[in-house]
């Protein structure tokens, strides 16, 4: 876990975040909802280690960022990101997102083309692909069920459903913990807020796709394919990982966005 030192206020919230700095390409990573900036130790280590600068933070009401100060709201969550990326004078940097963090990246990008030179989505759904009826019953059914489950054993359940090794569930556990059952469906409810099918739309950047091969969370492993097919992009499914494939299986996960960066610095020097 990184010491996120840097604070930026916003809404009664102290976003924390950490910043390699550097002349490199910036990369934001943005992690998923009830988990936080440690999702990402292995990437931003190795991305580090070859130049790029790299920026991870914690959420509204995530991790290091608490209190909340205001609801997490979808729109709020945009605009933090929004704030982060400028406060910081981030030139067209490549967003990476996990789940939640992947939804808000593709968001931000069709909102704003000209902000990110590339997205990389990991873990996430298609915000604006066409839902089956059973899609949306999921969608419609998911916040009562999280709801019904235990407090006390939310975290746990949510750890053990998010990931396959040991030490990805130990940490999902941690972060789950921070966050109170409440603030969580909020915090879910934002994330469907970011679904809403236009399956003409396509992002005017480039894009990676990263998924773990026991991903059973909502409808990523049905809407990623599609995805990808309809973008004519390679989807990338990570081997033994599940929804934290960052931590499931770093190294292959390191590698894709690796070969991912490497073709995007090809193409711009071209």
């Amino acid at each position: 876990m990184l010491n996120l030192v840097n604070k930026l206020p916003l809404d009664g919230c102290d976003l924390r975040y950490a910043d390699s700095g550097g002349a490199g390409t910036p990369v934001v990573f943005t992690h998923g909802a009830g988990v936080d900036h440690a999702m990402f130790d292995a990437q931003a280590g190795h991305l580090r280690a070859r130049g790029f600068r790299v920026i991870v933070w914690d959420q509204r009401g995530h991790g290091l960022s608490r209190p909340a100060g205001t609801p997490f709201t979808a729109e709020r969550a945009l605009a933090d990101l929004s704030a982060l990326i400028a406060h910081l004078a981030l030139d067209r940097p490549v967003l990476a997102g996990h789940s939640l963090g992947g939804n808000l990246g593709q968001a931000l990008v069709r909102r704003n083309p000209h902000l990110a030179r590339a997205l990389i989505v990991i873990g996430s759904t298609w915000n604006t692909g066409p839902l089956s009826w059973s899609e949306r019953l999921l969608l419609k059914l998911a916040a009562p069920a999280l709801l019904a489950l235990p407090a006390g054993r939310l975290p746990e359940l949510m750890a053990d459903a998010s990931a396959l090794t040991p030490a990805a569930r130990a940490d999902a556990r941690r972060a789950f913990s921070q966050l109170p059952k409440r603030d969580f469906v909020q915090v879910w409810k934002a994330t469907v807020e970011l679904v809403a099918p236009d399956p003409g739309h396509r992002t005017p950047v480039p894009l990676c796709l990263i998924r773990g091969d026991h991903d059973r969370t909502g409808n990523i492993a049905a809407a990623m394919p599609r995805w990808a097919r309809a973008e004519g992009v390679e989807e990338v499914v990570i081997p033994d990982a599940g929804h934290l494939c960052t931590q499931d299986n770093p190294q292959a996960v390191n590698t894709a966005i690796d070969t991912f960066l490497h073709t995007l610095t090809a193409r711009e020097e071209r």
